[in-house]
């Protein structure tokens, strides 16, 4: 498979070939969101050379799971592992009990038909939905592993999942018996807008830069959703047939979403819904109070399972380095919760009717902000400081009876004694500094200044779509940046 057959990727498909070419025995762990093309990207790659494959069966949504329906959760996924083995040419006669048998029977397999001059290639999709409660996955891959794979130079095995904090703890940060076992990692990250434009160019959808960064706004860059896009069809017409038409492809997304990946989705709905409740996102202490929940071990693991799974990002919160703040920085939920579960109980609606509406107008405002967290490399690149070690926040005031209440929308601190003051602003034309807005400017300049060291510079950057009208006070941005830079392979 060449690298052009595939939009993006390009890293992991050189990579992956790589590793198959090699003379030694291969763990790789490959990780990412939902929806983002990991089965994908393995089946391009090597296309008729994986000698085995197995992908667990989601697990059902079931809030009370008893002991028998544990014990059936585990023979459903070892009966279906046994069907894949069958497929392959297993000879076993019946399904196996436990993992160890399950492993010892895939032993057996491949020992049988592929001599040591071979490249065996063994793929496992969706691994951690094989690890039910208390099946013993884990003990049974390790001793697969470390007994019997490794020890052969011509074995290869690729491991995926959507769950990356199950990748990560189970996997890569494993303490037991598969500690630093795994020979490669990878998390595939959603498409940027340099890919998403690629991806529309070879599905002949033909779309405006300005229109592609508003279906960026609503699905991301994950490729399942974009396929989804029509070519004959405008975008406010792809997104209500995808959102709100009566057979809506995403619309039980979001729930279908959460179940497949998390054992407790309903709590981590709740911590996702109460941290879209604020656009600057919530400080812990903020998101216990919302929710009602107690800040422990259980919370931490939460917020990491969603940081690692490209829902929220984590940042310090400006002048406040001890204060950790979580932002809602996913398209899609941010898009959904805005537009689709706030209003089911309204009835359907029809997108090309409200996207001129003040409240769309607003929202892409703020989804605008989402797109360039999400491309701070880009936005680096643009500046000229690719090189240069940065720390990103946004800051917020509070208003009060005597001093109004302002926020900055990204601020870039740089080690070179400049912080970059972003103002991110989603407009149809070029944007118009006037008298009021310098105004605005210079009293958001002068209550930074009071709070970076002495030696630095404040560098006013303006991110926005067309650039900048040069009339009026155009001046007071050191820096501008439009949105082709956005679209920039980084």
């Amino acid at each position: 498979m060449s690298e052009s057959a595939i939009i993006g990727r390009k890293y992991e498909i050189r990579k992956l070939n790589e590793l198959y070419d090699s003379k030694s025995a291969e763990l790789v762990a490959l990780y990412g969101r939902r929806r983002v093309g990991k089965t994908y990207l393995i089946d391009e790659v090597f296309e008729d050379r994986i000698c085995f494959r197995h992908s667990g069966l989601s697990p059902a949504d079931d809030e009370e799971e008893t002991e028998s329906k544990r014990k059936s959760k585990m023979k459903e996924q070892l009966d279906h592992f046994y069907r894949s083995l069958i497929e392959y040419g297993s000879k076993a006669e019946k399904a196996p009990k436990s993992w160890l048998e399950a492993f010892y029977m895939l032993e057996d397999l491949l020992a049988e038909k592929y001599d040591k001059s071979q490249r065996v290639l063994v793929f496992i999709d969706e691994i951690q939905w094989l690890d039910t409660p208390r099946a013993n996955f884990i003990t049974g891959f390790e001793a697969f592993w470390n007994g019997w794979a490794c020890h052969r130079k011509n074995v290869m095995v690729i491991v995926c999942g959507s769950s990356s904090s199950w990748i990560l703890d189970n996997m890569i940060n494993n303490h037991g018996g598969l500690y630093g076992r795994v020979t490669y990692e990878r998390k595939l990250r959603p498409f940027s807008l340099h890919e998403c434009e690629k991806f529309f160019e070879s599905k002949s959808v033909i779309m405006s830069r300005y229109d592609m960064i508003q279906a960026y706004m609503m699905v991301g860059g994950i490729p399942y959703y974009l396929n989804y896009f029509e070519k004959e069809l405008s975008l406010p017409q792809n997104i209500d047939r995808i959102f709100f038409s009566k057979d809506a492809a995403l619309k039980d997304e979001y729930d279908r979403l959460f179940s497949s990946l998390f054992t407790n989705a309903d709590a981590m709905k709740s911590i996702i819904e109460a941290i879209s409740t604020k656009r600057r996102g919530l400080s812990r202490k903020e998101l216990t109070d919302y929710v009602g929940i107690t800040d422990g071990g259980d919370l931490s693991k939460q917020l990491k399972a969603l940081i690692n799974g490209d829902f929220i990002t984590e940042y310090w919160s400006f002048g406040n380095e001890k204060e950790t703040l979580y932002k809602l920085t996913d398209p899609f939920c941010n898009f959904y919760l805005e537009f689709m579960k706030k209003t089911r109980s309204a009835g359907r609606k029809n997108w090309i009717n409200i996207e001129k509406s003040p409240k769309v107008r607003t929202w892409k405002g703020y989804a605008y902000e989402n797109v360039c967290w999400n491309h701070i490399d880009q936005i680096k690149l643009a500046l000229g400081i690719s090189g240069v070690v940065t720390t990103e926040s946004l800051w917020s005031k509070r208003g009060s009876e005597d001093a109004e209440g302002t926020q900055i929308d990204l601020i870039i601190s740089r080690n070179d004694n400049v912080v970059n003051m972003c103002e991110i602003k989603f407009y149809s034309d070029e944007f118009d500094v006037d008298k009021e807005y310098h105004l605005v400017l210079e009293r958001r300049k002068k209550l930074l200044q009071g709070m970076i060291p002495k030696r630095a510079a404040i560098h006013s950057t303006l991110i926005t779509t067309f650039g900048i009208k040069r009339s009026g006070y155009f001046g007071d941005f050191v820096n501008v940046i439009s949105m082709d830079d956005l679209f920039v392979e980084p």
